[in-house]
């Protein structure tokens, strides 16, 4: 993040598009819907589990979500928020927290120039935590953390910090401070700004009260803050102030330190301050990298890139939704832009705005935002749309499937269909399909069991289809590179092993860790690869 940038365009320089990461049931989704409330795009906030009336919570759009009260698909939404100084443009991006639908997540995470971390105040930091975690490192993204729920019996603080401080290898530096844990939770001290900020468990949809305050000295303090609980917040945060380093906004902008927020998002505490600091510190939209030059957000030129496709949104029509984060430019709707793949132009003609699964036709975007393109599938997850340079965005992964099993429409007869929706499922980068080239029939592969369920389920309601997964003797596969007759020679003599993915690319389907060591043995001129760069 270098200083000696130009100045951003104002629209540009105001948006903020971020993603929120975090363990299954830290609060993620509740933590998206009190951030729609605050900004003014709901009135009241759904719950994950309906109780009666209480309304669904608004990103989880697909009927198993609802059902079960997790996110598979990460959905984008847009809304603005106002802040002291200024109306922000924030682009949120909510990822699945479950780990079979990692993939999905390492994708949505190129697509964003900061992430927030929500972690729970009784378990710290958990295994997808760390992994989700280890992306954003790879990207070097900015880490604002929140750690929620504290009005439930909570860890020590100076613990949580320091458990990420170790497993996490960042600094941490608190920007607010607990006031009591658990049922003695009262509110936070705000260390950015000098105030009391109050909880109201009363109403659960009411923005806390703040009371501004001179200084840890003042006063007023007493008045609202039980003794106890005043000299221990003294002590504490004198503590902390010893300990911890400082607000290093340049630190934070290059990864290496995060700021972390107390609060409870269900009781609506302690969001609003995240809001104003994802305003006050998270980055403006960033340089992109791309092939053969990197791409600038205050170009004049429009350029952006597809990191999900999303089928069936509508279940009335079959259409594909292809979000496309704008890496440059103003882009106004009706513009033609060429689809660098295939070099055709593409009239976008009805680009979305998405405010979770409510659309509205997106007049124009500026660099930062998402849009939703419906098309026939013509884009594909790795795509990029430029106004007519040959520029391929990088860096956004496909990685080998850890379960495969085979696949069988429930009537033979409609083994057609089955291969359009497994089609379908593959360019949207729901699960890896392949074809081996040897007998009839799909191999599915996918990261984690749960999204067979998912495929099963979506292939029936979205297509009528019954279909059965069975076990397959292949366990993992890989992807096949390498001078042409090389790899000629070695598909032909390992025909019962390979097979191609939907992108005609040739793949090596193993059984054992064996079959791997054997070729890099017996074919040291051809590579297995694990990943592959989408869509080069």
């Amino acid at each position: 993040m270098l200083d000696n940038r130009p100045e951003l365009p104002p629209e540009i320089a105001r948006r903020r598009t971020f993603a929120i990461i975090s363990h299954p049931d830290a609060g993620k989704t509740t933590l998206t819907e009190k951030f729609l409330l605050f900004g003014g795009a709901i009135q009241m906030a759904g719950q994950v589990r309906a109780k009666g009336e209480a309304r669904r919570t608004r990103s989880d759009f697909m009927a198993m979500e609802k059902d079960r009260g997790i996110s598979v698909s990460a959905s984008a939404m847009s809304f603005d928020f106002t802040s002291k100084t200024n109306t922000f443009r924030f682009n949120l991006v909510d990822t699945p927290g479950h780990s079979d639908f990692s993939e999905d997540t390492y994708r949505t995470l190129t697509a964003v120039d900061a992430a927030i971390m929500v972690i729970d105040g009784a378990k710290g930091v958990e295994s997808q935590t760390q992994k989700l975690f280890e992306v954003c490192r790879l990207r070097d993204l900015p880490i604002l953390t929140f750690c929620n729920k504290m009005d439930r019996e909570s860890r020590d603080v100076f613990e949580i910090i320091d458990e990420i401080q170790e497993n996490l290898a960042i600094d941490v530096t608190p920007a607010s401070w607990p006031i009591g844990v658990g049922r003695d939770f009262i509110g936070c001290y705000d260390i950015l700004r000098d105030r009391l900020e109050l909880m109201d468990r009363a109403d659960r949809n009411k923005v806390a009260e703040s009371i501004e305050i001179n200084g840890l000295d003042d006063p007023k303090l007493a008045e609202h803050v039980p003794e106890a609980q005043l000299n221990q917040l003294r002590e504490e945060l004198e503590m902390a102030r010893e300990l911890l380093p400082p607000l290093d906004a340049e630190a934070m902008l290059q990864g290496t330190l995060t700021p972390i927020w107390f609060g409870s998002a269900i009781n609506s505490f302690g969001v609003k301050e995240l809001m104003n600091g994802i305003a006050n510190y998270g980055p403006q939209p960033q340089v992109q990298s791309a092939q053969p030059r990197q791409i600038s957000p205050e170009e004049t030129k429009v350029s952006g890139f597809v990191f999900k496709v999303q089928a069936n949104m509508d279940p009335k029509h079959r259409d594909r939704v292809a979000f496309v984060r704008m890496a440059s430019g103003h882009f106004k709707r009706g513009m033609k832009l060429t689809h660098v793949r295939s070099k055709k132009p593409m009239a976008i003609s009805n680009p979305v705005m998405f405010l979770a699964s409510d659309r509205e036709l997106a007049e124009e975007a500026w660099a930062g935002d998402i849009i939703g393109i419906p098309n026939h599938g013509q884009l594909r997850i790795g795509d990029t749309l430029t106004e007519g340079e040959a520029l391929r965005v990088t860096g956004i992964p496909s990685f080998a499937p850890e379960l495969l099993q085979g696949v069988r429409a429930g009537d033979p007869l409609k083994a057609k269909h089955l291969e359009k929706a497994l089609m379908q499922f593959a360019e949207e980068g729901a699960a890896k399909v392949f074809k081996p080239s040897i007998g009839a029939g799909f191999i599915v592969g996918v990261v984690g069991a749960l999204q067979f369920e998912v495929l099963a389920s979506r292939i029936e309601l979205e297509y009528g289809l019954p279909v059965r997964f069975e076990q397959s003797q292949f366990t993992s596969a890989r992807w096949v590179s390498g001078d042409k007759q090389a790899v000629d020679k070695f598909s032909e003599s390992n025909k019962q092993h390979i097979s191609h993915d939907h992108d005609g690319d040739i793949v090596y389907l193993t059984r054992l860790q064996w079959d791997i060591d054997r070729v890099a043995r017996d074919y040291p001129d051809v590579t297995l690869s694990a990943t592959k760069e989408m869509m080069v």
